[in-house]
């Protein structure tokens, strides 16, 4: 039937979304998302995607111009193992159809209409509008810390013999005698774990061994990584991993503090997002040894026990080097150590401080020099002298020890 051009038609619009022939029904979709079907349709008076009128009972085929199109972008997040896609589109995240049988990748931006079905692909790589400029994509580089920054060395480290000699063992067998391990067909080490309460100078001695090494470092504390748009976590781990293959100098260190904020052993109650997360984690790190390059992981945490055990077993893990509260040796030497960027006399009583100073972290004992420059400089002094380093130890003691605040050294 076809309509008049002098009649007045005022009616529902609709879209054919599905027409079943065997039972002459046909299934449309309204413009505000409503659905409706009609019976008793001949054969062929109706196909997929027609656009009509409904009034007073008829209908009557229109142009498909006249339908209203509002289409809309998408990034691809996921595609599940059941096949449901998941786009984000703006703040939402969407359930997506693919009517076309589109090839799409995760990541891939995508054209939806009303009905948030893919209409085409507009390009391979995620390309959205951010809400705010604190969301802007995080660069791999920004984690970035070049080897000669600080120019630290293994002198700057007091204490922890045993410790040092461990790193430096890695230095020797993982970075300068490389080649000799391929020729052996020794696999190399790809991640050491350090553990040990806070404060004991894990990322100090990461730091350092970066330096020693003249490899690239990237300083990533676990939390930084984690994003609020999905699959932006996984995203970001596998560029800093792509972006530390490709360093010039042929090393990189990637350091993770915190690393149980992002790695924590998965179970049942685990959000889906922590699993993919973590399951990102363990590929690249499986993934990453075939390089040319050399790339080591090295990751701090003080809840060791809390951590995936996929992530501590042989192979991804090797090395395990515990940072222990240091002893009254260790104690002596990390305050030496100190002493030396500070102006001060020789009077100072170390032995006696380290003595008294049972059970405090390394970044414990390096605030009492903190606090004995803040004496020396409200006496208006440019030196610190016994009094003020005794003084300092004293102000530092009386202070509440905080178990769960994580300094760091």
């Amino acid at each position: 039937m076809k309509p008049q051009p002098e009649d007045e038609r005022k009616g529902d619009l609709m879209r054919v979304t599905y027409v079943d022939e065997d039972a002459g029904a046909v299934f449309l979709r309204l413009k505000d998302g409503r659905t409706a079907w009609i019976t008793g349709i001949a054969a062929g008076s109706l196909e997929k995607n027609d656009t009509i009128l409904s009034c007073d009972g008829e209908w009557f085929r229109v142009p498909s111009e006249v339908w209203p199109t509002s289409h809309l972008t998408s990034v691809i997040r996921e595609v599940l193992e059941d096949g449901t896609i998941l786009g984000e589109s703006g703040s939402a995240l969407l359930t997506l159809s693919n009517p076309n049988a589109l090839t799409i990748n995760q990541n891939s931006t995508v054209e939806i209409d009303e009905s948030s079905a893919i209409l085409r692909v507009l390009s391979k790589d995620s390309i959205r509008v951010r809400q705010h400029p604190a969301d802007e994509e995080t660069s791999a580089a920004s984690f970035l810390v070049r080897p000669d920054d600080d120019g630290l060395s293994f002198d700057d480290f007091g204490g922890y013999q045993e410790v040092i000699s461990r790193a430096k063992e890695l230095i020797e067998t993982q970075f300068e005698r490389r080649e000799e391990l391929r020729k052996i067909g020794a696999r190399p080490v790809r991640g050491i774990l350090f553990t040990g309460p806070p404060g004991t100078g894990k990322t100090h001695l990461a730091r350092i061994i970066a330096n020693q090494s003249n490899a690239n470092f990237y300083d990533i504390s676990g939390p930084a990584i984690v994003s609020k748009w999905v699959g932006d976590s996984e995203n970001l781990l596998r560029r800093i991993f792509e972006h530390a293959d490709k360093s010039p100098s042929g090393k990189s260190i990637i350091f993770f503090d915190e690393i149980d904020s992002i790695a924590e052993s998965r179970s049942g109650d685990t959000h889906e997002a922590s699993r993919k997360l973590v399951a990102q984690f363990l590929t690249l790190m499986d993934g990453f040894s075939n390089s040319q390059n050399t790339t080591i992981v090295i990751a701090a945490t003080n809840r060791v026990e809390a951590l995936d055990s996929a992530l501590t077993r042989p192979g991804r893990f090797d090395w395990e080097i515990e940072f222990g509260l240091p002893t009254v040796l260790d104690r002596i030497e990390i305050l030496k150590v100190d002493a030396r960027r500070i102006n001060c006399g020789d009077d100072l009583p170390i032995s006696e401080v380290a003595i008294r100073t049972h059970n405090w972290s390394a970044a414990r004992l390096s605030s009492i020099w903190t606090e004995a420059a803040l004496i020396a400089a409200a006496d208006k002094r440019n030196r610190v002298v016994g009094e003020d380093f005794a003084q300092a130890f004293e102000r530092v003691a009386r202070r509440p020890e905080r178990s769960q605040q994580k300094e760091k050294r």
